[in-house]
């Protein structure tokens, strides 16, 4: 018997029907689209905006945060079999003093050159150069080892940094009014900038590494280097009569650099892509250095001037709290422990150092060295690489 249009439409509806009833039962041949059909749909990830970083620079790892590379103890394998020292130049005693952190103890005194200013550690981690100031030269120590190596011939070499690509030294000749930028290896000069500010001191780069802001102590100025160019881009006065900028940090999310200032007596706090007019954050008498705590939350301020530790908050855009030496002292330059749970300092005016608990402000140890002690470096510590000065770690 002949079928209808309509009754073929229904017999073949309902034989769909029974075939998907089947299928949900327990047929193999559909399972795993059934199992991918009942998942949620995958979310598109979302991708943290890519900095234009200076060519040959290591990526930025997260924009929000500068310092995510620098975590408790994630060390990069490069130096995760140098033992942890703290060490300090004595710039009248023209020594390097090793301690054992855990111990608090003097295991050595390297003689150097004369008057050692900062213990820097180079781009790529392997070395950690003395800078000799008055005795013109750049001392090598094997971090593996604790053994220093023949000097290199620099001149006025007060202070020492890496451009962000690992290609050149950049020697804050404070006393020559110049930048030199150096080979970052064999440290041969590539180009000198001469500047026309006074007392070249103190860097950092900004967040995609093509310029940096540096300090000039003696005449209050800050100077914009352009990184590839080499070029002093930009100067300014610091608007207050007498000033005296030092350590320069940049904050975690690379939009304002913070200067110390040990005669205005607090942190300048500066715009580093306008190089505006920067406002002002007392903190403490003879504001010095600058650090970053591990979790890139808090700076903290040594004020050299009074012996305190002033705290600020990134988050908060203000002080927090404020640590007191017990009976004084003259906290200078320094670093964090690896595990961040330790600021050691320099006591420049005391022959000593001093370790301070970075959950308490308490002082847990103090400890005498030779005269004038002055860019401590902590070493290791976590980072891919090393912009310079005491550590600036990346």
């Amino acid at each position: 018997m002949r079928t209808t249009k309509a009754a073929r439409l229904l017999a073949a509806g309902a034989a769909l029907t029974a075939l998907t009833l089947l299928s949900a039962c327990g047929g193999n041949g559909d399972r795993e689209s059934e199992a991918l059909g009942s998942k949620a749909p995958v979310q598109p990830r979302v991708q943290k905006p890519r900095v234009n970083v200076l060519p040959g620079m290591p990526p930025v790892e997260d924009p929000a945060d500068l310092y995510s590379a620098d975590r408790p103890n994630r060390l990069s394998p490069v130096v995760r079999g140098f033992p942890s020292r703290v060490y300090v130049p004595n710039t009248n005693s023209d020594t390097v003093t090793v301690i054992d952190p855990a111990t608090h103890k003097v295991v050595e005194t390297i003689p150097v050159g004369r008057q050692p200013q900062h213990v820097v550690p180079s781009w790529d981690l392997k070395t950690l150069w003395v800078n000799n100031d008055l005795g013109n030269s750049l001392t090598p120590i094997d971090p593996r080892t604790g053994r220093a190596g023949k000097p290199v011939a620099v001149h006025d070499p007060y202070n020492l940094y890496f451009t962000p690509d690992g290609k050149y030294a950049v020697v804050m000749a404070s006393m020559d009014r110049e930048l030199v930028f150096r080979d970052a290896h064999t440290m041969k000069v590539v180009k000198t900038v001469p500047v026309t500010c006074y007392g070249v001191n103190h860097a950092d780069f900004s967040i995609d590494g093509r310029y940096f802001v540096v300090s000039c102590e003696f005449s209050g100025e800050l100077l914009k280097v352009d990184t590839a160019r080499m070029k002093v881009v930009a100067q300014e006065k610091l608007p207050f009569r007498g000033a005296m900028p030092q350590d320069v940090k940049i904050s975690p999310d690379g939009k304002l650099f913070y200067i110390a200032d040990m005669m205005a007596n607090g942190l300048w706090i500066l715009d580093g892509d306008r190089f505006t007019r920067p406002r002002f954050l007392a903190t403490g008498k003879g504001a010095h250095g600058l650090y970053v705590s591990r979790d890139s939350r808090e700076m903290y301020v040594s004020n050299r001037g009074e012996g305190t530790i002033s705290v600020f908050d990134f988050t908060q855009d203000r002080l927090s709290k404020k640590w007191h030496l017990p009976g004084g002292g003259s906290p200078d330059m320094g670093g964090v422990s690896a595990d961040g749970r330790i600021l050691w300092l320099s006591g420049r005016y005391d022959a000593e150092v001093y370790a301070i608990d970075t959950r308490t402000g308490t002082e847990v140890a103090r400890i005498k060295v030779g005269s004038g002690p002055h860019g401590l470096a902590v070493y290791p510590q976590p980072g891919r690489y090393s912009l310079g000065h005491t550590g600036i770690f990346r």
